[in-house]
């Protein structure tokens, strides 16, 4: 079972400029499992589970972004780990154009 779980929104210019790229690749270097996808709103999603210490440091790179993004804020709340994920993905979002 994970240690410890996060459900995120990242908000800024964050989608069209392959955040969920970043995230998937920040996610799987650090060991997490979970998932990533645009919301119809402009934020991003992201739920990710693993080692506490590898979800401080995925917080701190949403805060960050990629070239070409602008974090303006990034909400994170603990959940329950569930274990139900056995990698972390891409899923099919609102936004579909990075």
């Amino acid at each position: 079972m994970p240690e410890r779980s996060v459900e995120v929104t990242v908000r800024g210019d964050v989608q069209g400029v392959g955040f969920r790229w970043f995230v998937e690749r920040t996610a799987m270097g650090l060991g997490l499992t979970g998932w990533v996808a645009n919301a119809e709103d402009g934020s991003v999603s992201v739920v990710a589970e693993g080692p506490s210490e590898a979800i401080d440091a995925l917080l701190e790179r949403l805060r960050e972004g990629p070239p070409g993004a602008h974090v303006r804020a990034v909400t994170a709340g603990e959940a329950l780990p569930s274990g139900r994920f056995d990698r972390f993905e891409i899923r099919s979002g609102w936004h579909r154009g990075d």
